[in-house]
């Protein structure tokens, strides 16, 4: 019988356990998958805590990503089979032994990644294409702004960016963080902590600012965000604060520019379809080809993913925080 991580109730990073689960069999359109690696991300400590819209068809548990082998495909399935090594974007249920993934969420593991690198890859691929491929249209030539640049999102942010030819600008709040970021291609980094990212970002554009932003913070950053947008450029937020907050209109307006507000898990299974095909066609082969890389701060056992929430929570990590269960292995790449 597998095992996965469940809690009764919202609450600290203690209330995690696992348990043993009933083994999950495959819809019409799903695969089952074996899982060696779990992707730990920031929605998965707001539903901690009781503070996460679950989508009400979500598997249950924990867990939006994952790495590992296929064991069973639904009947209508016919572009997977038994045994291909597959990271997955999903809903719920990766903190577990074995989970299921609609197919159209799946992807082919590129060539030289461990399962572990694999499973830091769906959410933040997705979640950085939809935004800024998809939705800001950042292409070769523009400069774009990303927040949070130690966090998983941030640090493949910058890379995609900067190997589409992209020029980035980047905020974090210390200097390891900073310094990381240039590591990975960023052209400036910001340390929001001790100087205006506002001033840094209008310096480095020579006074016109950036055609994208990517917005991790939310509500207390959409004045200043406006500030930095250039002529027709795109702000998108994904995440932090939500309370109320003023909109001046007449700084968009001058700017011809618009704002967008997404959530990857909440998204119908046509658009994750859609996403998963963009990021295999246009992200993937940038990864096999050594452009962009898993960015793992930590790996912990499954059964200790309560450190690992712990640890995502301090804010001391740089890339993603990943779990590893007992049927982690080395991948070995497809022939």
């Amino acid at each position: 019988m597998p095992s996965a991580i469940r809690f009764d109730h919202p609450g600290p990073p203690g209330v995690l356990r696992l348990v043993p689960v009933e083994r999950p069999e495959p819809g019409p359109d799903e695969v089952r998958i074996e899982v060696a690696a779990a992707g730990v991300n920031n929605a998965d400590l707001l539903e901690r805590r009781g503070q996460y819209p679950v989508p009400p068809d979500a598997p249950p548990g924990l867990g939006l990503e994952c790495a590992g082998t296929i064991t069973a495909v639904g009947r209508d399935v016919t572009d997977w089979r038994p045994g291909d090594q597959v990271c997955a974007l999903f809903a719920g249920g990766g903190y577990a032994e074995e989970a299921l993934a609609p197919a159209a969420q799946v992807m082919t593991i590129p060539a030289g990644l461990s399962m572990v690198e694999a499973a830091a890859l769906p959410e933040v691929a997705c979640t950085v294409y939809s935004n800024l491929a998809m939705i800001a249209g950042l292409a070769e030539g523009q400069t774009v702004l990303v927040h949070g640049a130690g966090g998983g999102i941030g640090s493949f942010a910058i890379q995609w960016a900067a190997a589409i030819g992209a020029r980035v600008i980047a905020t974090a709040g210390s200097p390891a963080k900073t310094a990381a970021a240039i590591e990975l291609g960023a052209m400036g980094a910001v340390n929001y902590r001790e100087d205006d990212f506002v001033a840094a970002t209008l310096g480095a554009t020579d006074g016109r600012g950036v055609d994208a932003i990517l917005d991790v913070v939310g509500a207390p950053y959409l004045r200043r965000n406006l500030e930095c947008l250039g002529p027709d450029g795109h702000l998108v937020i994904i995440g932090g604060s939500v309370g109320p907050v003023t909109l001046d209109l007449g700084a968009l307006l001058s700017r011809r520019a618009s704002i967008s507000a997404t959530l990857l898990r909440a998204r119908p299974a046509r658009q994750k379809a859609a996403i998963v095909a963009g990021v295999t066609r246009d992200v993937l082969p940038l990864v096999a080809a050594g452009a962009i890389r898993a960015v793992v701060d930590t790996v912990f056992p499954l059964a200790e993913a309560g450190r690992a929430h712990e640890l995502l929570e301090s804010g001391r990590t740089i890339g993603k925080v990943v779990l590893r269960t007992r049927h982690h292995q080395p991948c070995v790449p497809s022939p």
